[in-house]
């Protein structure tokens, strides 16, 4: 069992092509889904007819696969209402809501089928896919891509600022896992007493980011290592879009480090997470809803709004709860844009991050950064132990009890008490040692008494030799 829902034989796949748009390779599978499951509709629903006067318990098995067919059509209409509000094409998204709408409320019972069917139809025509889009959308998804992401701007930072009350006397940790040159995470800090953490991809903005943050990590967030529970803010603009990539997969950015991050947050601390507002999908509000608590979504000011279409999302960490929270409030927004109130609308101070210090024990970024090993040796005590070992090298040392006649030939062997010995008579002393060649002759003998020659045996041994060199004169001790 792979834990995915089985698809009929009949019902059309798609395979993921490497280096395609995520949101046009979502747009293309439900561009084919929408007819097969309309006319698996249809097909039931003559199905529930012919049985229902003969077969009752086969009528009512077709009838609930009629219902699983119009849940997952209107599933399908949801989900791609969304896409077409990122393709920026909102005539068609708007055609999406309305055939949702009105297809949750159909009778199934119905004897008119065929309009909806060919509602569902047409309007599956004109979804884009990848061979039938036209090339100011191809260009607009292109530099979402190759920007990675989009910076904060100052205002609507300073109208978050406004909304965080800082505790007193605590230094805040704040991170930022996708922080780009760090200028977002640096307003938000300044004159706050905060220490700030960030970790970037690109090299060059990661550069620049030192420049600005107190720790920064390089390379990928999701193989960098860093301490859990250890940040009083969390500050997540991650990249809005991404391409499939070439092994098929499908995850997307907004949802990847909202997962993987919200550990490093101490629960009870602030969230800021940055998305457009059609990427509040039911996947990403039940992940919110699931871990945090006073949720609030704030539309940013309208020039901003109206180019990138974001929106920040904040909320308290909390433990999950056994009862799942209802999320249909904040996918409402993805919707309905226009009922989401406005940044400058936030009170003063709406949410105080945690009173007590938190240490960051674990910082390390994917890749090699001088600057921040230069960080991480301040932190530990190893050059401390370094020069205490090389002082106890260097030191007078006196051994704790009279060394053997051995220990003084290894010590003396080795060149350890060479020099100048100071001492009621001063002298100077080296020692060595030499081989000494031993021939010794055994004299053989047969039985009878009769010599039989001599046997050679020849022994090397080691031996000491001291010079010493005294006022008097030179003496050699062996």
């Amino acid at each position: 069992m792979s834990g995915q829902p089985e698809r009929k034989e009949s019902e059309p796949q798609t395979s993921p092509a490497p280096d395609r748009y995520y949101v046009l390779e979502q747009t293309e599978s439900i561009k084919g889904r929408i007819p097969y499951l309309a006319r698996s509709m249809v097909l039931n629903r003559a199905r529930v007819e012919q049985k229902r006067q003969t077969d009752f318990a086969s009528a009512r098995d077709l009838y609930a696969e009629l219902q699983r067919d119009r849940n997952a059509l209107v599933d399908a209409l949801a989900a791609v209402r969304l896409f077409l509000m990122e393709l920026e094409d909102y005539r068609l998204a708007a055609t999406a809501g309305q055939l949702q709408d009105g297809l949750a409320h159909f009778d199934l019972m119905s004897t008119t089928y065929q309009p909806v069917y060919e509602a569902l139809t047409a309007f599956a025509e004109r979804l884009p896919a990848n061979n039938s889009v036209n090339a100011s959308v191809i260009g607009h998804l292109m530099n979402n891509v190759k920007m990675g992401y989009f910076p904060t701007d100052p205002e609507n930072i300073a109208l978050l600022l406004r909304g965080i009350q800082f505790p007193e006397g605590v230094t805040t940790n704040l991170f930022d896992p996708c922080c780009g040159c760090g200028k977002a995470l640096r307003q938000l800090a300044q004159g706050n007493n905060c220490f700030t953490y960030g970790v970037e991809l690109d090299q060059s903005r990661a550069e620049e980011a030192q420049t600005r943050l107190h720790r920064v990590g390089f390379g990928s967030f999701f193989f960098s290592r860093i301490s859990h529970e250890a940040f009083h803010l969390l500050f997540l603009n991650p990249p809005y879009l991404s391409v499939l990539n070439k092994s098929g997969g499908r995850s997307r950015h907004e949802k990847r480090f909202l997962i993987e991050s919200l550990c490093h947050l101490v629960y009870g601390g602030l969230l800021i997470y940055v998305i457009p507002y059609y990427r509040l999908t039911p996947d990403i509000c039940r992940i919110l809803c699931d871990n945090f608590d006073d949720l609030t979504v704030w539309r940013f000011t309208d020039q901003e709004f109206k180019k990138f279409k974001q929106v920040a999302v904040l909320g308290v960490r909390k433990r999950r709860e056994v009862e799942p929270q209802d999320a249909l409030w904040l996918e409402n927004y993805a919707v309905s844009p226009a009922s989401i109130p406005g940044l400058w609308e936030m009170p003063e101070h709406r949410y105080a991050l945690p009173g007590h210090p938190l240490d960051v024990g674990v910082f390390k970024g994917e890749l090699f950064n001088q600057k921040e090993l230069e960080q991480q040796l301040r932190r530990c005590n190893s050059f401390s132990q370094l020069m205490a070992r090389s002082e106890l090298d260097s030191g007078v040392k006196r051994p704790p009890l009279p060394l053997s006649i051995s220990q003084i030939g290894l010590v003396g062997g080795s060149g350890m008490i060479n020099g100048t010995i100071e001492c009621d008579s001063p002298h100077i002393i080296k020692g060595r040692i030499v081989k000494v060649t031993r021939v010794e002759s055994e004299d053989k003998f047969s039985s009878r008494g009769q010599h039989m020659g001599a046997e050679i045996h020849e022994t090397i041994t080691n031996k000491m030799i001291f010079n010493i060199l005294t006022p008097n004169g030179f003496k050699s001790l062996t």
